[in-house]
């Protein structure tokens, strides 16, 4: 019986990656959705060669140039999300990647999970801003998580079935990005150009710049915390430039173990797919002169000043990060349009942060989308009308 797959966000680099996976297992798959937002050329491609049945367009002007020009029935052409239970009223799906970025990945994730055996999630939005909403369907629907992003796959292979009163110290890793190693006095001068250069990692502008900052491993942390269960005091971020390493775990017993791996998306993406079977993946030889320096350090915090954010965090799920979430994506938009300074974007999210006004929403729990997309709007517009 044939493997039914759903991707939502298929033409972004995780949905991308995964199409290119399945192309070689294609006669033992059959994908019943794919989405995009703007990019219908490479989402037609994808449904031609898959033989895909339906597909979701949610750009309006691109789902009417595509629906006026397929005037055929190879396709059920939809414009958006509320379509889902209709597409799969008679379908059961394996297995769900949800990979669209933003805040707009959270309601395609929360109504698939009730017509799929397994959901992997890529989308950090998603769990940093709705993990509580998304907990509640996976457990009424019986539906199993997989974490894809590199670092939360590897804790989720590594802890396996162990209770967290077992676990002493998770340790995430961040490569440091393009600054690592640049001189202080020059952050000042830093322009997107320079932002974007990632040593390791090939990735979109919105990462790259959160990788820069170490924004990104903030996230990373709050999502170990959601996904796990974790205490913020048991997770820890390292410096390693080689990005080999992805997790380490030290546990109440004596014993530390880490997961590596090559800086290549494909292996977690692989692995959330044929974790429960012995298919194989064609990869690399140990890297013994990376194994042999490691170069592993503590966080430099006049560096990287947003990594203080975590001392900051409610210990239970809250509409705060939100506002966190919401905060930064306008930052660094204003830092891609040359509007604000490089440093001003951590400078302004420590300040924004303790701000009276939002520190209130700490013991506020998000009760749906609508209220998380309220907030984060009101966010972006408030951080516009502020003099930076």
């Amino acid at each position: 019986m044939k493997k039914k797959i759903a991707i939502l966000g298929s033409t972004g680099s995780i949905g991308k990656s995964l199409i290119n996976i399945l192309k070689k297992d294609s006669n033992k798959i059959q994908i019943s959705l794919l989405t995009t937002n703007t990019n219908y050329k490479e989402l037609l491609k994808q449904a031609n060669f898959f033989k895909v049945k339906n597909i979701i367009i949610t750009n309006k002007k691109c789902f009417l140039i595509v629906k006026k020009s397929l005037n055929n029935k190879r396709f059920n052409i939809y414009n958006n999300f509320s379509s889902i239970p209709e597409i799969f009223k008679n379908i059961n799906i394996d297995y769900t990647m949800s990979a669209i970025s933003g805040f707009a990945g959270l309601d395609p994730t929360l109504r698939m999970i009730k017509f799929t055996k397994e959901i992997a999630i890529a989308n950090k939005e998603s769990i940093i801003c709705g993990w509580g909403l998304i907990k509640d369907q996976l457990s009424k629907y019986k539906t199993e998580f997989i974490p894809v992003d590199s670092e939360h796959f590897s804790i989720w292979s590594l802890i396996s079935s162990t209770k967290n009163n077992y676990i002493d110290k998770v340790y995430i890793t961040a490569s440091g990005g393009p600054f690592k190693d640049r001189p202080l006095n020059t952050f000042q001068s830093i322009i997107p150009r320079d932002a974007l250069k990632h040593p390791n990692w090939v990735m979109g502008k919105k990462i790259s710049i959160d990788s820069a900052t170490m924004m990104n491993k903030v996230f990373e942390i709050i999502e170990a915390k959601k996904i796990f269960n974790f205490n913020y005091n048991q997770l820890q971020i390292l410096i390693h430039s080689q990005s080999y390493i992805h997790a380490i775990i030290k546990f109440s017993n004596g014993l530390t173990k880490m997961l590596i791996h090559d800086t290549d998306m494909t292996i977690p993406i692989f692995n959330s797919l044929y974790h429960k079977s012995d298919k194989k993946i064609k990869s690399n030889k140990i890297n013994l002169p990376i194994l042999n320096n490691l170069s592993l350090t503590n966080v430099e915090i006049k560096r990287f000043p947003v990594v203080k954010i975590i001392d900051l965090l409610p210990s239970k799920d809250s509409l705060f990060e939100t506002i966190l979430v919401s905060a930064n994506d306008t930052l660094v938009d204003l830092f891609l349009n040359k509007q604000i300074k490089f440093t001003d974007i951590s400078k302004q999210l420590l300040k924004i942060v303790k701000m009276k006004e939002f520190k209130v929403y700490k013991s506020k729990y998000p009760k749906d989308i609508r209220e998380i997309t309220k907030l984060a709007n009101y966010v972006s517009l408030k951080i516009h009308s502020m003099s930076i």
